[in-house]
């Protein structure tokens, strides 16, 4: 052979139990675990097609929308951003992007290279937009479509819907929403806030693994897919196909091949939907309001800032904090992990080296998980101020 057989494949497969209380991924419960270890089904097989459609009900469920148009797509949450502004939009029309974090940038990235034409409504990172701000810069750019990011990671800002889709219905265009960070945890109506397209990341609130990215479109949004000039410039996130594979279609016919679904991940976002439908959307987004209220009363007993001022923009998932000025970052995330096994995050985007991030949600949304990092913060601090000491 002229390329040896790699010693390290001939070892054992070993891996850290990490406390997953960053921004996402969150840990999957045992019972989403159990579910991946089952044997893989075909990919066409009857029992395949039956969890697809018990997931499309679940997550019909956890957007809050009748829309038959709603499936998961066999990619990461980045796949939702770029099929939502790749099939209602065609090359040569007009995006208007809410720019608050790093999100609406990367949502701009990726409408440019669809060759879509893009303007800004811009926000102060962590600063919530109001309908006014959005209904003027809508009149000014004419939009085919606007998207707004519900839960901006980077920065830890919630940014209030209701009204938004009236606004944006008001001058023809259609409403996208990233709900990535936030849905399961936050109050979220697709159907009432009038949503036309909103999609979401299996591996945080919801506590399945990263890699098939829930996503659902309104009728309008439907019909503005169908009535396209050209087809959908990525055939992997092609609606009129995939939603063929996933039986969108009143009256179709037989289910068409599209790609291979990966069984196990069909498997573990089931199961992950299932927990949340047996313990009421409701009462997950208490859970979650709960938890985030101790963590942030703890935070504001140490004497920490967050990046988001208004208490009420502020994320239940994914909290930004300001450090103390002589702490660096590096040396506090490092020893929470070392010490603690637990996952804290720093900054992104616009954000990033002025905040740590961490994240509370799905199985990690606990009171118990609350103490701990709070537990392994305080001693990260401590240490990391030891360090700055020690070296002066």
């Amino acid at each position: 052979m002229d390329v040896e057989a790699p010693k390290e494949l001939l070892e054992p497969l070993q891996l850290p139990r990490r406390i997953l209380t960053g921004p996402g991924p969150s840990n999957c419960s045992q019972r989403v675990l159990q579910a991946l270890r089952q044997q893989v089904l075909g990919h066409m097989h009857p029992e395949v097609f039956q969890l697809m459609d018990e997931i499309k009900a679940g997550l019909r469920y956890a957007f809050q929308t009748a829309n038959k148009f709603t499936l998961a797509i066999s990619a990461s949450g980045h796949a939702g951003m770029e099929a939502s502004i790749g099939n209602v939009l065609e090359r040569g029309e007009n995006i208007l992007i809410v720019k608050a974090g790093l999100w609406g940038e990367r949502a701009a990235d990726i409408a440019g290279r669809l060759g879509i034409h893009v303007d800004f409504l811009e926000t102060e990172p962590g600063v919530a937009f109001t309908p006014d701000t959005l209904e003027e810069a809508i009149k000014k750019h004419r939009p085919k479509a606007v998207f707004v990011v519900h839960s901006e990671s980077s920065t830890g800002l919630k940014q209030p819907l209701e009204g938004i889709g009236n606004v944006v219905h008001k001058y023809g265009g259609l409403l996208i929403v990233d709900t990535v960070a936030s849905l399961g945890a936050e109050p979220f109506y697709a159907d009432a806030w009038g949503i036309d397209v909103v999609y979401t990341g299996s591996q945080k609130v919801l506590g399945a693994p990263a890699g098939i990215t829930p996503i659902s479109f309104s009728p309008e949004a439907v019909k503005k897919i169908q009535s396209r000039r050209s087809p959908v410039p990525v055939y992997y996130w092609d609606m009129n196909l995939l939603g063929k594979y996933w039986n969108c279609f009143e009256g179709q016919g037989p289910r068409i091949y599209h790609h291979t679904v990966s069984a196990t991940l069909v498997y573990g976002l089931r199961e992950a939907l299932a927990q949340l439908v047996e313990e009421g959307l409701a009462a997950s987004w208490t859970r979650h309001a709960s938890v985030t209220e101790k963590f942030h009363r703890g935070l504001l007993r140490r004497g920490y800032e967050f990046f988001v001022k208004e208490p009420s923009h502020r994320l239940r998932t994914v909290s930004a904090i300001m450090l103390p000025r002589d702490v660096e970052a590096s040396r506090v995330i490092r020893y929470a992990m070392d010490r603690y096994n637990v996952e804290i995050s720093g900054g992104l985007g616009p954000s990033a080296g002025k905040v740590i991030r961490i994240g509370l949600m799905g199985v990690n949304a606990t009171p118990g998980h609350v103490d701990l990092v709070l537990r392994a913060l305080d001693e990260a601090v401590k240490f990391a101020k030891c360090q700055l000491k020690s070296n002066l």
